[in-house]
């Protein structure tokens, strides 16, 4: 009379390829993505930015890349050495980070149109 049980959860199919899920992009790197965007339409070199804004140009590189999460006042501090307002500065990173339907592309750097719209 043995009856066979099914099991209480689905076996775990190991030979299935993993997926991996979308990540969203960080704040910190499409805030970097912005700031080196700008900072190249305007043709600058990360030390002369970064002499401005009183930071080492390893920090503002590190900044760019993604790889630092800035204070506010550190943001503050390139975003005026590269004559943007934190409230521009803050839309595009916005804009940047709205989901694929909203926008048209997920470039790797802030749209050109933004870049410019910052700089004038």
């Amino acid at each position: 009379m043995a009856s066979s049980i099914p099991p209480l959860r689905p076996a775990i199919d190991r030979t299935a390829p993993e997926l991996s899920p979308v990540r969203e992009r960080l704040w910190r790197q499409v805030l970097g993505e912005c700031l080196r965007g700008i900072r190249h339409e305007r043709g600058e070199k990360l030390s002369e930015t970064a002499s401005r804004a009183g930071v080492s140009p390893q920090y503002l590189s590190e900044i760019e890349r993604g790889l630092k999460e800035p204070s506010s006042e550190m943001i503050a501090a390139v975003a005026g050495a590269l004559d943007v307002t934190l409230v521009d500065l803050t839309l595009a990173v916005a804009e940047s980070l709205r989901p694929a339907q909203h926008s048209v592309s997920r470039g790797a750097t802030c749209s050109a149109a933004t870049a410019y719209a910052l700089a004038a």
